[in-house]
């Protein structure tokens, strides 16, 4: 079993930059790919970022170039840096794990989910 706890989410700007964290306990977490996803509105749940055990990662078009995402080991933490926000980006932000490296962008293939953090940015 493995617990996610998002937190870093909040009001900012357009062109403002957020870093969320993704926290985990419970079963180790470094055995995992862990995801991002986001919610807005009447919207689906879509795929922002990933990263594998082995540290590959993979963006969504629509923020590649603009995001980065890694994890610290030592913290048993992903962290998800956002910059050049836009109002389009406003969602609520989930963390996930799952085990293996495939189906990275299918948030119904990840097992663990954490409770979300909201982005909110302004024009």
């Amino acid at each position: 079993q493995v617990q996610l706890v998002e937190s870093g989410g909040g009001l900012v700007q357009a062109g403002g930059s957020l870093r969320l964290s993704c926290a985990a306990s419970g079963r180790t977490f470094s055995s995992y790919s862990v995801g991002w996803f986001r919610q807005a509105p009447g919207k689906e749940r879509e795929f922002v970022a990933a990263i594998t055990t082995g540290g590959n990662t993979y963006y969504a078009d629509s923020v590649k170039g603009r995001t980065t995402i890694s994890r610290d080991e030592a913290r048993n933490t992903v962290y998800l840096q956002m910059n050049s926000l836009k109002p389009e980006d406003t969602a609520v932000y989930y963390c996930a794990a799952k085990s293996g490296s495939i189906y990275l962008t299918q948030y119904d293939r990840y097992t663990y989910w954490g409770q979300g953090t909201q982005v909110t940015v302004s024009s």
